[in-house]
């Protein structure tokens, strides 16, 4: 596995932990004295939420003192053919990393280890785009597409992602895109 792997891999888990905090702050405030969740660990110390906008939310991490900023959503409906087939949660991000010059990089987690050799799909409406597929992630296939994808995201209701695993369970993951544009304006005001 390459740096800019294991770097995305970094990303994914930092925000995941991000968003994991962020729910567990939701949850706490609307649980009752009775029943309190557990505390859990905050990774806050690693990312911070710059805005919660809709179904999405804006962050930023310093990992090694570089700076990366992403638009962060789970799934608002998850299906699994079979039905009932357990796997992680789900994500999508649009990840900007200026050290690098990365500029609104698309991509998700599927939640398991996906079928090798096998892409996965993203459409947002009629508009599909082809995205490759390493372990339980997926990434623009065609990365002169992005561009066309994220504004397209910013204009469409939902993103809808396509997946198989390497065990032959098909995945459907839609996204609510409310609020993407405005975390994707608050990412690109903080990592300019």
């Amino acid at each position: 596995m390459n740096i800019t792997a294991l770097f995305r891999v970094f990303i994914v888990l930092l925000a995941v932990d991000a968003f994991s905090a962020v729910a567990s702050a939701q949850q706490k405030k609307s649980a009752s004295p009775t029943n309190q969740t557990k505390k859990t660990t905050n990774p806050t110390d690693q990312a911070t939420l710059l805005g919660q906008f809709g179904e999405w939310g804006a962050y930023k991490a310093t990992p090694g003192g570089k700076k990366i900023c992403f638009a962060l959503s789970k799934p608002t409906l998850a299906t699994t053919e079979p039905a009932g087939r357990n796997r992680d949660p789900s994500y999508a991000f649009v990840s900007t990393r200026p050290g690098e010059k990365v500029k609104n990089e698309v991509s998700v987690i599927v939640g398991y280890p996906q079928k090798p050799g096998h892409d996965a799909t993203a459409a947002i409406g009629s508009v599909s785009y082809a995205m490759y597929t390493q372990n339980d992630g997926a990434w623009v296939k065609n990365a002169a597409e992005e561009a066309q994808m994220v504004e397209t995201m910013r204009k469409g209701a939902d993103l809808v992602v396509k997946s198989e695993s390497a065990r032959g369970t098909k995945s459907t993951d839609t996204y609510s895109l409310k609020g993407i544009a405005q975390a994707l304006d608050r990412v690109a005001e903080e990592c300019k």
